[in-house]
């Protein structure tokens, strides 16, 4: 019986030394991802109640396992990496992560608001900040789509208006001001933002400053500023790239299928950042093929960007470098409708007209900072815009524009801060539409951020800036900013703003003269610049509980504007020919006042083990036309602005899965041009559209999802129905926006 038991021991000790003889090895280094510092009591999970941590030079050890391994990263102050990883028997395996940090949502660092990093909390204006993860995850690949689901912003036909700020001027002109990296981002003769050439595929952020903006950033900063921040390099490589098919479903209204075979679109992009010694260099392209889902409105694109950026090593704090955007694109803006029945989603063919557009942007810069002391910048943008229509080369325009702009930043005292600047731009426009023109613009600028106490900061500005079109100079326009903000508590911050805005009407607005089908445009080199001011009070929440973060801010708010300028149908003489015919014309008409409130969210954390943001946001607006000599409000709505718009979004991740689910609403259009409803001016410009308004303005909402896979560390797979609810609404006349649409994508992150 004793040998028995000997045995059995035996065999059971035996058998424990074959188990851990084919056993395999996990091992590895976690380090900080930016600064390559190990990271000392990492979790390392890889089952329930199994694991270790890593030690203080950052490393791991897991021996005895063997099999596919479901592997978790988890580190207090930093994002949470899980992967899957293969061991087999008698096999050492090493897997080496770098860990994010995890950036409080009332921390992160934003640079718009003052050209100069600061935390968010402690602005004196409204920043809404849009998230590369929030775009790659919702399949966005038209910056306009990114900025029309931002709480309290519409894009009207490429036009963005900020809380009401703007209505739709049919291209011309721009009152919100984009830029790359802190320079502009606009064509030199109509004045709009070149959306479809602004670099999506290296974006680390974009920050949108919500009011009138213009003693930082000049004139087209009456509204607002829209700064897309593209990503540097780090110690760590990254490539990125995905490739991405989709598919336009039908229509609600099944007689406006048009097309035979389905109407797809499909898009394919790249990124790599890498650092080589003291330089840092980035790289991306894109391209774009889409159908469209409207009969002679599809489009093709392609996009190449480069980014070099050299830190000197012989003098401290001195970098310079290089930024090129370029893009070519081949596509037919949606203008007029065959009618509103079954030709809604099919252009007029006597309004169409295709663009062959190329964009090509130089930028050079070289920074000098010491320290928190001071700081030297000079940037300049050489921009060429070149437009041909092969169908119509009478409306061909070519437009070059130099921009520079020099930045002083110096510490006077320990807690006054001031930032001064010269900026200077020159165009040249060669075009049949327009004619030949140049224009010139130069402004001098200061700011003072004061910080008389731990707890306050305020700020004052004032630029001085001088518009000249063709040698003919417009006056010297001073415009003032003032802000305050408050930290009441550790995570409460309440803010006052007040800021002026100034806009030059562009060289389209004054001279364009055109006809697309049935609709002529004459020009009017007599319209004056638009000016405005607007005023914020706002408070910030932070909420910091648990393994949740987050926000909540609320704000109210009054803008003012005059001079606005629209285009207003009625009888005018063509300056060529002396004929008088009916047409539109760019006219300082609308005198504008918008009352609004806004309230928006962000929470963000665990929930058990699943990773948790939700988000949302609603904008109240009271928009109204004012007597300019009373001075007093009219009862008499700014046309197409709606008074409530809103969102919620909730984004999960679990394991591989992740799910983001969008609802979008906004109330009715309160008002439009009454052209379009007149029984005759409508039905000639657009068939049915009176009766059509009256049944479909009512306000829409609208549902977006997107499922998303990981299909190991390196490759996602991922699934978005935008348009869930297949509702049919639109910004402007005549302009439904796209049904319900399918797009599967498999991305990539090295």
């Amino acid at each position: 019986m004793i040998r028995s038991g000997l045995i059995a021991i035996f065999l059971l000790f035996f058998s424990l030394l074959s188990n851990a003889e084919t056993g395999g090895t996990l091992k590895g280094k976690i380090v900080d991802r930016n600064t390559d510092e190990p990271l000392t009591g990492v979790y390392v999970l890889y089952g329930k109640n199994l694991g270790t941590t890593t030690d203080k030079d950052g490393l791991y050890l897991i021996e005895n396992v063997s099999g596919r391994l479901d592997i978790i990263f988890q580190l207090i102050g930093y994002e949470p990496f899980s992967t899957e990883v293969f061991v087999g028997e008698n096999e050492t395996r090493e897997l080496n992560i770098g860990l994010d940090m995890k950036v409080l949502e009332i921390d992160q660092i934003v640079i718009s608001a003052n050209k100069t990093e600061q935390k968010v909390a402690e602005l004196t204006v409204s920043m809404d900040i849009v998230k590369e993860s929030f775009i790659a995850a919702n399949h966005i690949t038209d910056a306009q789509e990114i900025i029309n689901k931002t709480t309290g912003i519409e894009v009207i036909d490429g036009q963005a208006s900020v809380r009401g700020g703007s209505g739709f001027s049919y291209g011309a002109g721009s009152r919100v001001l984009a830029l790359i990296d802190g320079l502009p981002m606009v064509s030199a003769d109509a004045g709009n933002i070149k959306w479809q050439f602004l670099p999506l595929e290296n974006l680390s952020k974009i920050e949108i400053i919500k009011g009138a903006s213009s003693v930082l950033y000049g004139s087209s900063a009456l509204n607002g500023v829209i700064n897309f921040r593209t990503a540097d390099a780090s110690n760590t490589p990254v490539t990125k790239f995905f490739a991405e098919g989709g598919v336009f479903g039908k229509p609600r209204n099944r007689e406006r299928i048009w097309w035979d075979t389905p109407r797809t679109f499909s898009t394919l992009s790249f990124s790599h950042l890498q650092k080589f010694g003291s330089t840092d260099i980035g790289i991306s392209a894109s391209l774009l093929a889409d159908e469209g889902y409207r009969r002679l409105n599809g489009e093709k694109l392609g996009r190449i960007s480069l980014k070099l950026k050299h830190f000197n090593k012989k003098f401290d704090g001195l970098t310079y470098g290089l930024n090129v955007n370029s893009g070519y694109t081949e596509k037919r803006d949606f203008v007029l409708w065959e009618n509103a029945g079954p030709g809604a989603l099919k252009q007029k063919e006597t309004a169409t007209i295709e663009l062959h557009g190329t964009f090509f942007a130089l930028d050079p810069f070289i920074t000098l900072k010491k320290d928190d002391s001071y700081e030297h910048d000079l940037r300049m943008r050489f921009q060429t815009s070149l437009n041909r229509f092969p169908e119509n080369k009478s409306t061909n325009s070519d437009a070059y524009s130099l921009y520079s702009e020099y930045q002083f930043r110096q510490k006077l005292v320990r807690f006054i801060d001031l930032t001064a600047g010269l900026t200077g731009s020159f165009s040249v426009i060669r075009s049949n539409m327009y004619k030949h023109h140049t224009g010139f613009n130069v402004a001098g600028y200061t700011q003072f951020e004061v910080h008389p106490f731990d707890r306050v900061e305020a700020v004052a500005g004032v630029r001085i800036e001088q518009n000249a079109l063709d040698g003919i100079y417009d006056r010297l326009v001073p415009v003032f900013r003032a802000g305050l903000n408050w930290r009441a508590a550790d995570y409460s911050f309440l803010r006052l703003s007040f800021g002026q805005g100034y806009r030059y009407p562009s060289i389209a607005e004054k001279h364009a003269s055109t006809t697309l089908g049935s609709v002529s445009i004459f020009p009017n080199p007599e319209v004056e610049p638009e000016s405005g001011w607007s005023t914020e009070a706002g408070f910030k929440q932070g909420i910091v509980f648990g393994n949740m973060n987050g926000q909540l801010d609320l704000s109210i708010f009054i803008s003012q504007n005059s001079n606005m300028i629209e285009y207003y149908l009625a009888i005018y003489t063509d300056p060529v020919t002396g004929v008088a015919s009916t047409g539109f014309q760019a006219t300082n008409i609308e005198q504008s006042r918008v009352y609004g409130t806004e309230f928006e969210f962000i929470v963000n954390g665990l929930i058990g083990n699943v990773n948790t943001t939700f988000t949302g946001g609603y904008t109240y607006i009271y928009p109204v036309e004012f007597n300019k000599s009373t001075q007093k409000n009219t009862d008499t709505w700014l046309k197409y602005r709606r008074k409530h718009s809103g969102k919620v979004s909730l984004q999960t991740s679990w394991k591989k899965v992740e799910s983001e689910l969008n609802l979008y609403t906004k109330s009715k259009i309160l008002r439009i041009d009454s052209f379009f409803l007149h029984p005759e001016t409508g039905e000639a410009i657009l068939p049915g559209f009176p009766a059509y308004w009256a049944a479909h303005n009512t306000g829409f909402m609208a549902l977006d999802w997107n499922l998303g896979y990981r299909l190991n560390s390196k490759l996602t797979l991922s699934l978005a129905v935008k348009n869930l609810t297949n509702t049919e609404y639109m910004t402007r006349p005549g302009d439904i926006q796209p049904q319900r649409n399918f797009s599967l994508r498999l991305s990539g992150k090295f």
